[in-house]
């Protein structure tokens, strides 16, 4: 399996028709090779003139922890090239960044999941260079959670930085696929360039196992916790912990109050159906930073990295479901957190994130299972007939 940035990297008039051109990089911690090298490094030893460097949310050296902090722009690093941010008083290439290159090369790693916000960046990026009139080519990498897709369609109203075009919460597609999707969708006239990966099979090995693992942003260390992410991203909506400030981020779900064994017995008498393809134990955390600092709390932690996960884990109906019990098991607790979230002050974190007001009041309402099926099988149809043209692998 070769990843796009190697493709174009062997591909002799692909790079000779780049030389003499004014490029500018997106690039992350993850942005490597199969043998961990920098890609922007390799194509500067290919004789490329890479005149500036783009980072997206958690900055350039994917170094910034959580949701709004921001990374300055940085013109002394990386070999006296200018690293720009595009998570800082912009998420949106200006005319000092736009000016200073031909053809923009985005070789970042994504997790396949709508809320990640390197999703939005690149439909950002689409529109603001065909604005003027920018190349740009998109050097595509794995998708590690696959093919399959859960959650809920972006519904107009909610749309935000972690939601900016109607598709899935869990979309299945590469970014490549997302770009020319989106391309599509809003008919832009934009030369768009795909470098596709060579022997990649998403259905059979979603995050092929010669590949290293480097987490693209800090809290997702491990491929299981990006596994997990489409479900346990609700949480970031909720006053509970997801397990930021521990080695397990985005896998454990806790609070000093939770009632683990109460859920679990519920889980798995009424809801046993979702737990297939994964396994579910009680355990105890105390993060050293983020939600309940220093304090004991009781956790569910989800395991996939067994011989019972398969892409047919769905970790948005999982989550959906234990928020439910949560909230029938502690009442009076105050399940939501408030604004802000991702630069929107008024609407609930939990509707950006699941894209639809539907989870929230489902799960304050205690909603009958079929009406959140009913909801995740509509949408999903709908998801699957706009995707279907525009998928490469």
């Amino acid at each position: 399996m070769i990843l796009g940035c190697e493709a174009l990297l062997a591909d002799n008039k692909k790079i000779e028709s780049l030389k003499g051109k004014k490029i500018a990089m997106v690039v992350g911690p993850a942005s490597v090779d199969s043998n961990l090298q920098s890609s922007f490094k390799l194509f500067l030893k290919k004789g490329l003139s890479i005149n500036l460097l783009i980072g997206l949310q958690h900055g350039f050296e994917g170094d910034k922890q959580d949701n709004m902090i921001e990374t300055p722009h940085d013109i002394k690093k990386n070999q006296s090239i200018p690293v720009y941010s595009l998570y800082s008083k912009t998420r949106r290439l200006n005319k000092e960044m736009l000016n200073q290159f031909d053809v923009l090369l985005f070789d970042i790693q994504d997790v396949g999941c709508r809320i990640y916000t390197y999703l939005t960046s690149l439909f950002y990026i689409l529109e603001d260079c065909e604005k003027e009139n920018k190349e740009v080519w998109v050097l595509d990498r794995p998708n590690p959670v696959g093919r399959e897709v859960e959650g809920f369609l972006l519904q107009k109203e909610l749309t935000s930085f972690v939601g900016a075009a109607p598709i899935l919460l869990k979309h299945g597609l590469t970014l490549a696929e997302a770009a020319l999707w989106y391309k599509n969708l809003k008919s832009l006239k934009i030369n768009l360039v795909v470098i596709k990966m060579l022997n990649y099979y998403i259905d059979k090995e979603p995050w092929p196992k010669h590949l290293s693992w480097i987490n693209p942003s800090p809290n997702l260390p491990r491929l299981s916790s990006t596994i997990i992410y489409p479900g346990s991203v609700l949480i970031e909506g909720t006053t509970l912990s997801e397990g930021r400030g521990t080695t397990r981020p985005l896998e454990i779900i806790g609070a000093p109050y939770l009632n683990t064994q109460k859920i679990l017995e519920i889980l798995k008498k009424d809801f046993l159906k979702y737990t297939k393809h994964c396994i579910i134990r009680e355990m105890n955390f105390e993060p050293c930073f983020h939600k309940f600092k220093t304090e004991s709390c009781k956790a569910l932690q989800i395991h996939v990295d067994n011989k019972t996960y398969t892409q047919d884990f769905n970790a948005f109906s999982l989550m959906s479901v234990i928020l439910k019990i949560i909230k029938t098991v502690h009442p009076k607790k105050d399940l939501w957190s408030k604004p802000p979230y991702e630069y929107e002050y008024k609407k609930m974190p939990i509707d950006l994130i699941s894209g639809s007001y539907f989870l929230r009041e489902w799960v304050d309402s205690g909603g009958h299972n079929n009406a959140l099926e009913d909801q995740l099988k509509k949408d999903k149809e709908i998801w699957l007939k706009s995707r279907k043209d525009f998928l490469l692998y």
